[in-house]
């Protein structure tokens, strides 16, 4: 059975949990739940960095034991997983006996084996990221991470010779690409690896720091906290106590961490591993930062996101979906409340949620709420079962690939295709017409999507996609997985019965009064009136390629376009002049509006309209990504 073994970072105990971490931890979880539904033998590990100077220091200001500090710190990270659903199998502190136990064994072994040596160091040192810098590092004088100040130290301590496998490191990331992704994170380890790499401080003076692990070979030293942290990662699945877990468990599959701490992971821990003798992980990851404004989330520019202000404003699962939606791993992405209530309401409400609506609602109109059984599949339907097969293609390809937010939007794909099936099918038509066989097959097919969608995108949103299948009959621990997802589900007996919207919309005004829940839509009028779907449907959008365009005389803003609709020909007027020149217009595909009633414009028959979004004096035509010929059906 493949495995699959995924670990975040180790958060430190003395910050309080925010977005981003929350982001981490619900990524590796998505991450863990997906391998699982696949059939993959899978272990998620997570946990609390503990040790160090900060620690110490907000223990004695608080006039507490270093260990009971920890203790009542730590709860804030376990309750917020626990709200947020997360399933990892252990979480692990670095303050636990077995832990310390195994990072003594691994020091004593390096030391014995010469790895690592006493000598006397000079150098910076900054008490907020914990760490020695040299002269050449520092940024203005100041610590080149935070831009704190640093303090100028003399003193005996140990170091690992981490220099010595430098070009080993280099050569390793170049033979292996899928150890750093994505791979510019690799190009920026292997830039580091340019410099020559000193050995690597491991030890702080108990004179100077008593909070940590003490050295087993020499008692006036604790362990640098990162060389103890990073340990977790091994120690948490049995090294040097459980062989047949360790066995089975390392080499990591997938190391989440943020870009922030890239060069601990991709330069202190292979070299730590190679020193060990162990294998290296398959990859490790990092993500992008969480912005606002396009500024880094901090605690000093006040724009910190707390999650459980956000879970308890619009759930669980509509914040883990917008996590996992919105931000391309790798990259970075900003968090607005307005991306948030615009995505809730396009994919979740307006999408999934009314496509939900309308199957229940049908179905109960029309047999009582029982499934009903399918008959002779049409072209369109074995098309839109199709479209529901690649998405969930492309979400194992985006899976393997780490692109979440694309395998996600090809789900919603399915779901937009399953609107669109109802309006092509129009199930209402077929009850008023008696066409029964008909109607029970296009019901039964849609309620197979939804159920497949709800396997697709239960580790997103495992609440609410239990609730969906339930809406189709569906009990807890029924739906089915991914990788039996192929195979024939028996719908017999299965009822549904009306239910309240699944993701009730959010509304501008709740918005802005920020309620602590998602409340159903209010039932006031909203300022720009909302047609129904059978008045969207009247418009007809088609693609048009731009044939021949040119200006009109002594109209400035005009332009007369000349258009391909698929072997019609269109002639539109267009006031686009002052934002695209003629020449530059010839070739693309737009979109139009083709069964718009004629107009004359300054003298010029324009049969149709082009798209256009205006932002301020910009306007952008609406066009196609990629190929696709004129006098397609847009909807």
């Amino acid at each position: 059975m493949p495995k699959f073994y995924v670990t975040t970072p180790i958060y430190y105990v003395n910050d309080r949990p925010h977005i981003g971490h929350a982001y981490t931890t619900i990524l590796a979880d998505v991450l863990a739940r997906y391998h699982r539904s696949l059939g993959n033998d899978t272990f998620f590990l997570t946990g609390t960095d503990e040790h160090g100077q900060k620690v110490e220091k907000a223990a004695a200001k608080r006039g507490m034991d270093n260990l009971a500090h920890c203790d009542e710190t730590v709860v804030r990270f376990q309750e917020l997983w626990k709200k947020l659903g997360i399933t990892n199998d252990r979480f692990i502190r670095t303050t636990q006996d077995f832990h310390v136990e195994v990072v003594q064994k691994v020091l004593q072994d390096l030391y014995d084996r010469g790895e690592i040596y006493k000598a006397e160091y000079t150098g910076w040192y900054c008490v907020g990221d914990e760490r020695f810098f040299t002269e050449k590092d520092l940024v203005d004088g100041k610590c080149p991470e935070c831009g704190r100040e640093v303090q100028a130290i003399k003193e005996s301590n140990y170091f690992f010779r981490m220099g010595k496998y430098q070009d080993w490191l280099v050569d390793y990331i170049k033979t292996h690409p899928d150890f750093i992704l994505p791979a510019f994170r690799a190009n920026e380890t292997l830039g580091f690896l340019k410099k020559p790499l000193n050995d690597l401080c491991i030890s702080r003076r108990k004179s100077r720091l008593a909070w940590g692990i003490e050295l087993p070979f020499d008692p006036d030293y604790v362990c640098y906290v990162w060389f103890d942290a990073l340990l977790n990662y091994v120690s948490g699945v049995g090294y040097l106590q459980n062989e047949n877990d360790f066995s089975r468990w390392w080499p990591a599959s997938c190391q989440l961490i943020g870009k922030d701490i890239l060069t601990t992971h991709s330069v202190y821990w292979p070299t730590m591993l190679k020193a060990m003798d162990l294998p290296m992980p398959k990859t490790i990851f990092a993500h992008g930062w969480w912005l606002t404004g396009n500024a880094k989330m901090s605690k000093s520019l006040g724009n910190v996101v707390n999650p459980m202000d956000m879970i308890a404003r619009c759930g669980v699962d509509a914040f883990r979906y917008y996590l996992l939606a919105e931000m391309s791993p790798g990259n970075d992405a900003n968090f607005s409340e307005e991306s948030f209530v615009a995505r809730y309401n396009s994919d979740l409400a307006n999408d999934l949620g009314n496509l939900l609506s309308r199957v229940n609602k049908l179905t109960v109109r029309a047999t009582g709420g029982a499934v009903p059984e399918c008959g002779a599949l049409e072209e369109i339907d074995r098309a839109f079962l199709g479209e529901c097969d690649a998405a969930a293609s492309a979400m194992r390809a985006c899976l393997d690939e780490m692109k979440l937010d694309q395998g996600i939007n090809a789900v919603l794909g399915a779901v937009r295709a399953g609107n669109r099936y109802l309006e092509q099918c129009a199930p209402w038509t077929l009850a008023k017409a008696g066409k029964t066989e008909r109607l029970h097959t296009v019901l039964h097919t849609a309620a197979e999507v939804l159920r497949r969608v709800a396997v697709l995108l239960s580790p997103v949103m495992p609440d609410k996609m239990t609730e969906l299948a339930g809406a189709l009959g569906i009990h807890a621990g029924e739906i089915g997985s991914i990788c039996d997802l192929d195979g024939d589900f028996d719908w017999s007996g299965r009822t549904m019965k009306e239910i309240a919207p699944l993701f009730p919309r959010i509304l501008e005004e709740e918005r802005k009064d920020a309620p602590k829940t998602v409340a159903p839509a209010k039932k006031t009028e909203p300022e720009t009136p909302l047609i129904s779907i059978d008045d969207f449907s009247r418009v007809v959008l088609k693609t048009a390629r731009v044939a021949a365009a040119e200006a009109i005389p002594d109209a400035e803003k005009l332009l007369k376009l000349q258009l391909d609709l698929g072997g019609e020909t269109r002639q539109i007027v267009a006031g686009i002049a002052k934002s695209y020149a003629p020449e530059t217009l010839v070739g693309k595909t737009i979109v139009v509006v083709a069964n718009l009633q004629s107009a004359v414009l300054r003298g010029v028959e324009s049969q149709g309209m082009l798209l256009a979004a205006k932002h301020g004096k910009e306007l952008k035509l609406v066009t196609i990504d990629g190929e696709i010929p004129a006098g397609c059906r847009i909807g």
